[in-house]
């Protein structure tokens, strides 16, 4: 009589899914989910909770940003890497200074970031992940014993350098956990062990760090390549990120 063998396993599992585009392939609703756009928008969401903002909305328009108009919030848009007219300021990192964000709610909206955030609104848990705070988020994944789901907001629903090689750092504090890793996250974690001892210098052929470069703000993006300048791990409560 031949045994019949289960294929079933109780081990945890770290995805990375490359970019909005793919989410529905993924079972968010089981998962903790990281939503990671490192130029610039969860770099300056963390930098700015670490700073005391009482609490950031990400809404996915700039319609929707301009509708708290009047609500004494600070308001925060950008596209395409650059501040939209008429708000206070975009997702530059230097923006999110104690001075400017202590005590404040901020309404955020983005080309990429808060994009990916609203698209992961069924996962289990949504927590924002940057260089930033890459020890204690991994460290706080470690704790949370459960299913991670990385996902890179990327440019426009493409791939992009920069958030897959955040998402492989995370990949590789966690991988002696014994989670089981998918494919996309096995080459997240190599293109970091590729990048990792010049980050800058690696990222500094990325298409997203060209259109910033052109904008004349290389000083974010050596900001945003930062490892634990803060501790704070912003999550998603209700429709605003606060501090964990």
């Amino acid at each position: 009589m031949s045994k019949i063998v289960s294929l079933k396993s109780d081990r945890l599992k770290v995805e990375v899914c490359l970019t909005p585009a793919l989410l529905p392939l993924h079972k968010l609703e089981n998962s903790v989910v990281v939503v990671i756009d490192i130029f610039r928008a969860t770099s300056s969401i963390c930098y700015g909770i670490e700073n005391g903002a009482e609490a950031i909305i990400p809404v996915s328009h700039v319609e929707e940003c301009a509708a708290y108009h009047g609500t004494g919030h600070l308001l925060a848009a950008e596209r395409d890497g650059e501040v939209v007219e008429g708000f206070d300021f975009g997702n530059s990192p230097f923006a999110y200074t104690p001075e400017k964000v202590a005590g404040k709610t901020i309404v955020l909206t983005t080309t990429n970031g808060t994009h990916a955030i609203q698209l992961s609104r069924s996962a289990k848990r949504i927590v924002i992940g940057s260089f930033l705070n890459l020890s204690s988020l991994s460290q706080w994944l470690k704790d949370e014993h459960e299913n991670i789901i990385l996902v890179c907001a990327g440019w426009k629903n493409n791939f992009n350098l920069e958030d897959t090689i955040f998402a492989g750092a995370v990949v590789h504090q966690l991988k002696d956990e014994k989670y089981i890793l998918d494919d996309a996250a096995i080459a997240a974690e190599d293109l970091y062990l590729l990048a990792k001892n010049d980050l800058a210098g690696f990222l500094s052929k990325s298409s997203h760090s060209e259109r910033l470069k052109k904008l004349g703000i290389e000083e974010d993006i050596a900001f945003c390549l930062k490892i634990d300048e803060t501790s704070a791990i912003p999550v998603l409560d209700g429709d605003k990120l606060v501090k964990l």
